[in-house]
């Protein structure tokens, strides 16, 4: 079974205050962090700002 891996977004500062916390695998977890970033943060996806969230990622506490 693949490590579960989360990002939380109460970690980076944001006009929103957001809250959001992401658990899953780490792909799962890459592609709901950029969607969310995009639609919600106005970040643009590219390799460098995924590479930038993977950064970010830890290992879940199951």
């Amino acid at each position: 079974m693949a490590q579960r891996k989360s990002t939380d977004c109460r970690e980076f500062p944001s006009e929103k205050n957001c809250s959001l916390f992401i658990s899953g695998t780490e792909q799962e977890v890459m592609d709901v962090a950029t969607q969310h970033a995009v639609a919600s943060h106005g970040h643009k996806d590219t390799p460098e700002f995924r590479a930038e969230i993977k950064k970010t990622l830890k290992d879940a506490n199951d």
